[in-house]
């Protein structure tokens, strides 16, 4: 599955886009413009995901590649 087909599946599964996405991670103080913040790592990311949107580990991991900057939307 390319990188962009999982954040197809994120969004159809959330409701959400990767922007509405990586903006609540910059509200809740996870992240910022580049990236994840001092002291968060991934699996503080893994957790919310699970917790608020439940979605599952490659998924979340995607989201967490795109907050580290490490993938972009349309990656393949």
């Amino acid at each position: 599955m390319s990188f962009q087909a999982y954040l197809d599946n994120i969004q159809t599964k959330t409701g959400k886009s990767p922007a509405e996405l990586r903006a609540i991670a910059v509200k809740k103080g996870y992240a910022n413009a580049k990236g994840l913040l001092p002291g968060f790592k991934a699996g503080d990311i893994l957790a919310w995901l699970k917790r608020d949107f439940d979605l599952g580990h490659g998924h979340s991991m995607a989201i967490v590649a795109l907050l580290k900057g490490t993938k972009k939307e349309g990656d393949r």
